[in-house]
């Protein structure tokens, strides 16, 4: 039977145990964008170029390209089980899909963690950008920097207001979230290529600077290769989240096809605008050594480029990407919320999991993930540098997420007991296993290389403490010691074939 280009067959829900709540009303440009405005480079790297550089100076640059290869290897997985499962939730979906049980569901819990704490720092980024716009910005006066005891509670404040927002537009319906989102991406993509026709036309040195060691500071040392593997921090940082095209694949119209193609977009897109953009600051910034740089980042390379006038207009539009990027974390975070709860894997899930049939939204998860990241914002008000950790450490939650789906997938080609793609799906082919293998790899030395404990990342108050070190393995830790506890509390009160039953009843 042919199926219509603009509607996914009434059986594919219903296949996984499932019926449509959700409104399948999105285009595949709305399904790339929401990919890419979680990524979004103007936010990320704007964010995080002074940390890269402040660690690799210009050898910095290296480590996007490594990184962006790497995430690709996942990101071709990925296509292949958006078109197998074109479900909300991606990651937990895949998972659960591929191994079930336990492992299926940490997949999801981790990838909850980590979204949620993208959410709260997409929505500190306003402060790294709205005072530099306008000085009335810094609503609680003082030193606008993040890393400042005024800058961290205005950052508190100025996201607590952006979320307030964000979950209103959330919970009004995916297509005024996707209105929003669309003109936010092409607003976002001509600021880069804008971006990049200035840089060019500015540049004070060629692209061989990113053959030499330069340090960020003046210095007679060079770049060692324990800083250059803490910068590719920023790198992994920025280059996630690419998923969230697929995870909203119950709302988009020919998910199997469209999601797959949108994933794959997103992050390409995203990364090769992305490395162009940290090559022209490097040829473009004023000094490499004397400091600014490392500092104060792009917001510094753009002022001095461009005249206050023409920076600050350029800046607005980097507050207009980072409202977007908020947006998008927060939608994709609620489909996740969505997807966990109606197959009972969360408390309360019999609240999160449904939806408001005016606007075809899951309403309650929209205000939980909002409440939970204004929260994780009053950190700041005492303790930048401890949001800052938290920020890092949830780059390994989400790397593990990610590892609990491509190394079963793995598992499940080497044993020949992955289900052969029907025509028209996205598929490797022959090269499936080599992109897996590649994927699992990256993703163990990436998780490795994140969580070491480097007192520049996880001690920026310089207490020495060990507990500070190692916080990422604590945080996980506790992330687990939390997730078992939530388990247990939903097989205490939910009775024994819930979930079982709940699917049933979701069938036609």
């Amino acid at each position: 039977m042919a199926v219509p280009t603009t509607q996914e067959p009434t059986g594919d829900l219903a296949e996984f145990g499932y019926r449509q709540e959700l409104r399948r009303s999105l285009g595949g440009f709305s399904a790339f964008a929401a990919g890419f405005s979680f990524v979004s480079i103007l936010t990320t790297v704007f964010q995080l170029f002074g940390f890269g550089y402040s660690f690799g100076g210009t050898l910095f640059f290296w480590t996007w390209p490594v990184v962006l290869a790497g995430q690709l290897m996942v990101a071709l997985n990925f296509a292949e089980l958006a078109s197998r499962y074109p479900l909300a939730g991606s990651v937990y979906q895949w998972a659960k899909q591929l191994v079930g049980g336990p492992r299926g569901w940490l997949a999801g819990w981790m990838m909850l963690l980590g979204c949620v704490v993208a959410l709260a720092a997409a929505a500190i980024a306003l402060q790294v950008v709205l005072p530099s716009v306008w000085s009335g910005f810094q609503l609680v006066g003082g030193d606008p920097s993040v890393t400042s005891a005024t800058g961290a509670s205005n950052a508190a404040l100025l996201g607590a207001i952006l979320l307030v927002l964000t979950t209103a537009v959330n919970a009004l319906g995916v297509r005024l979230m996707a209105r929003i989102n669309d003109v936010g991406v092409a607003a976002e993509l001509t600021g880069v290529v804008v971006l990049i026709g200035g840089l060019i036309t500015f540049a004070v040195r060629g692209p061989q600077v990113v053959v030499h060691d330069i340090p960020a500071t003046d210095g007679t040392s060079g770049t060692g290769i324990g800083a250059l593997l803490a910068s590719a921090l920023a790198a992994a940082y920025v280059l996630y989240g690419f998923d969230t095209a697929a995870s909203v694949s119950e709302e988009t119209k020919n998910a199997r096809r469209a999601a797959p193609r949108a994933v794959l977009r997103a992050l390409l897109i995203s990364g090769l605008g992305g490395l162009v953009v940290v090559l022209l600051a490097l040829m473009a910034a004023p000094s490499l050594t004397d400091g600014r740089l490392a500092t104060q980042g792009l917001p510094y390379v753009i002022t001095s480029v461009f005249g206050e006038t023409f920076g600050r207009i350029f800046l607005a539009d980097v507050a207009v990407a980072v409202v977007v990027c908020t947006l998008t974390i927060q939608t994709g975070t609620i489909r996740l919320f969505y997807s966990m709860a109606r197959d009972g894997a969360l408390p309360f899930s019999h609240r999160l999991a449904k939806v408001n049939p005016r606007t075809g939204t899951p309403i309650a998860p929209a205000i939980a993930s909002g409440v939970l990241a204004i929260a994780l914002l009053l950190l700041n008000l005492g303790n930048p540098t401890l949001f800052s950790t938290i920020t890092a450490t949830s780059v390994v939650v989400v790397y593990l997420a990610y590892l609990l789906v491509t190394a079963p997938l793995l598992v499940k080609r080497l044993r020949g007991s992955l289900p052969a793609a029907r025509p028209g799906w996205f598929s490797l082919g022959r090269w499936s296993v080599p992109v897996n293998v590649a994927a699992v790899g990256y993703g163990l030395v990436m998780i490795v290389n994140i969580a070491w404990p480097r007192a520049e990342i996880y001690d920026l108050g310089g207490t020495g403490s060990l507990a500070m070190l190692l916080f990422p393995v604590e945080f996980v830790a506790a992330a687990l010691l939390i997730g078992w506890l939530c388990r247990l509390r939903v097989r205490g009160t939910e009775p024994a074939g819930t979930v079982e039953e709940a699917v049933e009843g979701a069938l036609p």
